[in-house]
């Protein structure tokens, strides 16, 4: 596919917008900064998985299933089937391109009852991207690609608590052609993830509660650089996830469940290069931030913050709304710095309805502010399964007039769950109640025999009176 030299400008800009000198400064309704937090591979933020991209992308306290591996590597522990895997599906920004998608590949196995191993695959293309000079002469075409591999373990520290660990390697490989005469090459990286689930069950009878806690620290790496030069390397899309959810169990049959997830990146925050005078919004006069570059080694002193203190600093380092006053004193708003931090959170909350773990609907939304990306949309999602198999299908609603990239986003995702002995012991992967179909065991109680099982109140009875008519007659003196 050629591209046009503009979706290829835009293209260059998203690869290399964390290596330039100046970070641009925008303005929304009410003088809020733009100011976008941005990383190297962002792929590793997009989830493959259908059933959380029916949820506006929430899975970090959902029930489990194979595609947990993405989003809360301990739910995997929880998860009553003993192996299965996953095959995903999602073609990405078909708004402007055909043949860009994501593929995902997931699977598990129950080592014993309380630890599970799986591992996880993301294979992002970016279809073939058409290179050409100032005049327009083409110089090359490249097919960008990216991908990692994830192995991880989970176990259950108890009945209802689950911890796990990941190991990620990252593979990014955007250009083969340099840039303002810098010869660029593939990007190596290794993260890490570590994550924890609280799962407990309340409630007699029919109908039960679940009420589902959980977090997960994921990509904790190194930088990943594309150049021979260590200070233009990039932050890893690091994030802090905690979710929240309840699921009610009206019967065997029927189930509710609604659920939530609270992100934030924890990466450096830009500063900006240039700030306004006089006050916020006025662009008419601007003056170089002194705070940009105090080593004046032409890279910004944020981006040169280690992968670890960028974590720690991150939940304070925020410019807000920066200008010089009258008197040339550089100031803030009061207040803005606190208020862009809170808008780096983003927010998800995702329903679900599944009837006799064999079809389910939801619905979801997630919010971004305008400043720190502006993604708004609503979700929507449908689950088949029969057997071993289920299918599950998501579709992004736009919610804002403006056209966005990830408009009328489809994701597919086919799961297959085996018990051991065959699938006539039943399981599934994506069940909202408490065991699959045919699952229950049936247990005769400890100590029960054939015998025992004959002595019923009546059999007693019966038996007293045999005993009774066999008594032995009295003998008769002589």
């Amino acid at each position: 596919m050629n591209l046009s030299k503009l979706t290829c400008f835009v293209f260059s800009s998203l690869l290399f917008i964390t290596q330039g000198y100046s970070q641009v400064v925008g303005y929304v309704k009410g003088g809020q900064v733009i100011n976008t937090v941005t990383t190297a591979v962002p792929f590793l933020r997009i989830n493959p998985d259908a059933r959380a991209g029916g949820m506006g992308d929430v899975g970090i306290a959902t029930p489990a299933d194979v595609n947990a591996v993405f989003l809360n590597s301990a739910k995997m522990a929880f998860l009553e089937t003993d192996y299965g895997f996953s095959i995903s599906f999602t073609p990405w920004l078909k708004a402007l391109v055909n043949d860009i998608y994501m593929g995902g590949l997931s699977g598990y196995y129950k080592v014993k009852e309380k630890q599970t191993v799986q591992l996880g695959l993301k294979y992002f293309s970016l279809g073939t991207i058409t290179f050409t000079d100032a005049g327009g002469q083409e110089i090359g075409q490249f097919r960008p690609q990216e991908f990692s591999f994830d192995a991880g373990y989970s176990r259950k520290l108890g009945k209802h608590f689950a911890i796990a660990a990941t190991l990620r390697f990252i593979y990014s490989n955007l250009s083969n052609i340099g840039v303002g005469g810098v010869p660029t090459f593939p990007g190596y990286a290794g993260a890490a993830d570590v994550s924890w689930l609280y799962q407990q069950r309340f409630g007699k009878g029919t109908m039960k509660h679940d009420v589902l806690v959980g977090m997960c620290l994921s990509n904790i790496g190194n930088k990943i650089s594309y150049t021979r030069n260590a200070k233009n390397a990039d932050y890893l899309p690091t994030n802090l996830g905690i979710g929240f959810g309840y699921t009610l169990n009206i019967d065997n049959k029927n189930a509710v469940g609604i659920y939530t997830d609270i992100n934030r990146l924890l990466v450096p925050t830009p500063q900006p290069l240039d700030i306004p005078t006089e006050f916020p919004g006025d662009t008419l006069d601007v003056i170089r931030n002194p705070e940009y570059d105090k080593n004046n080694d032409g890279f910004a002193d944020w981006r040169q913050k280690s992968p670890i203190t960028g974590m720690f600093t991150s939940f304070a380092d925020a410019p807000g709304e920066m200008y010089r006053d009258k008197n040339g004193k550089i100031t803030r708003t009061p207040g803005s710095r606190f208020r862009e931090e809170m808008r780096e959170f983003t927010f998800g909350v995702g329903a679900e309805y599944m009837y006799n773990k064999q079809f389910g609907v939801r619905f979801g939304y997630f919010y971004e502010p305008r400043t720190k990306g502006a993604r708004q949309f609503l979700t929507a999602g449908l689950t088949l399964k029969y057997s071993i198999a289920g299918l599950n299908f998501s579709y992004l609603i736009p919610t804002t007039i403006q056209r966005n990239p990830l408009d009328n986003t489809l994701r597919f995702s086919l799961l297959f769950d085996f018990t051991s002995g065959g699938p006539k012991k039943g399981g599934v992967g994506i069940s909202l109640t408490d065991e699959p179909p045919g699952r229950k065991n049936k247990k005769t109680k400890e100590g029960e025999s054939g015998e025992q099982k004959e002595n019923s109140p009546r059999q007693l009875e019966q038996k007293q009176i045999e005993r009774k008519e066999l008594k032995p007659l009295p003998i008769e003196p002589k």
